[in-house]
């Protein structure tokens, strides 16, 4: 015979009994237990809310500190990346070219030197040249300026005349004035034409190419020329020319050659100029835009295109440059047929 009821303990109950037999089973109190949890669920309740809040304040604080990064961010990683490739892989660096805008607002590129000597050689006026450039018909003109010959050495085509401008670029070799020393060495004539442009082998450690400046690099030594040949030429063609340049005692100074300064014309130190500088001396990349209005140095440097820029301010101004020169180094008059003697003249026999 079976019967239900709470045994003596609370935690059991009597579920099944023999009273024959006088045996009762027991099972576990299932309502006891519940009314156990019942009575320890606010206290459960208090520790679940305050681990949730710490979850929720390790959460808050890890993304914190793993912000996403910002458009910008991701944009500045992503150029360095590609700088660093192309520096790997030995390809030239594309620099933006600047852009002039018209009366009608429209946008184009600023003449290089070169076109605008050739320009001027063909007797196509600057007038002409703007209004090509500001509305974006430049392709007949720019088929007409050839192309500069990088690392050709002397031209056999070319001819040298009375008026040539050189241009130089040069690596850091450090010290403790972070000394200088050629890399590349250019030369144009009157008209822009290449006569000489060659890279130069250092004899120093160089400790800094200055690409972005200089734009040579150690890709460009296997091809150099001994710093022994390159003077050699460049001193030759010097010979008897007069050397236009900007800033040109810099650029003999690291030749190692010296020049006759009455057949100099430096464009860093014509009294004209200096306005464009505030009286300083002005550098020739704000010269070829304020004064010429071409565009030089907008990436890494061209000694080739430097040189023409030169050249170009030079004939733009050659009459201006030729009196300033002539007050410099005047030039002696004499007597056909007699000689300038110094001293006191003597009588002669009557």
């Amino acid at each position: 015979m079976f019967s239900e009821r709470p045994c003596s303990s609370s935690k059991y109950i009597c579920v099944a009994a023999d009273w024959e037999t006088q045996t009762t089973t027991y099972y576990p109190n299932q309502v006891c237990e519940r009314d156990e949890v019942t009575r320890m669920a606010p206290e459960l309740s208090l520790n679940w809310k305050s681990l949730q809040s710490k979850l929720k304040q390790d959460t808050t604080n890890e993304k914190k500190l793993k912000a996403p990064p910002t458009q910008r961010q991701l944009n500045t990683t992503a150029k360095r990346r590609r700088q660093e490739a192309k520096q790997l892989l030995g390809a030239p660096s594309i620099s933006r070219p600047a852009t002039t805008r018209n009366r009608m607002g429209v946008t184009g590129q600023l003449p290089t030197a070169s076109l605008v000597l050739w320009a001027e050689d063909n007797e196509i006026s600057a007038k002409d040249l703007a209004a090509a450039y500001g509305d974006g018909v430049k392709n007949g003109v720019m088929n007409g300026a050839e192309e500069d010959k990088i690392n050709e050495g002397l031209a056999t085509d070319v001819e040298i005349g009375q008026y040539v401008a050189m241009d130089c670029e040069m690596v850091g070799v450090g010290g403790e004035e972070d000394r200088s020393v050629l890399a590349r060495v250019s030369i144009v004539n009157y008209n822009g034409a290449q006569i000489y442009d060659s890279f130069v082998r250092p004899k120093e450690f160089v400790t800094d190419w200055r690409t972005k400046v200089s734009g040579v690099s150690p890709k460009n030594m296997p091809t150099a020329r001994s710093f022994e040949d390159v003077q050699a030429s460049v001193a030759e063609i010097l010979k008897d020319s007069v050397l236009v340049g900007h800033a040109i005692k810099n650029d003999l100074d690291v030749l190692m050659i010296g020049h006759p300064k009455k057949d100099i014309r430096d464009t860093s130190r014509f009294v004209g100029f200096r306005k464009y500088a505030s009286g300083r001396t002005p550098s020739l990349k704000k010269l070829a835009s304020e004064v010429l209005g071409v565009q030089i140095q907008s990436g890494a440097h061209s000694s080739v295109e430097d040189a023409r820029a030169t050249m170009l301010l030079f004939r733009r101004f050659k009459q201006q440059f030729d009196l300033e020169h002539a007050k410099r180094y005047p030039q002696r008059v004499r007597a056909e047929g007699s000689m300038a003697k110094s001293g006191k003249k003597s009588k002669g026999k009557k």
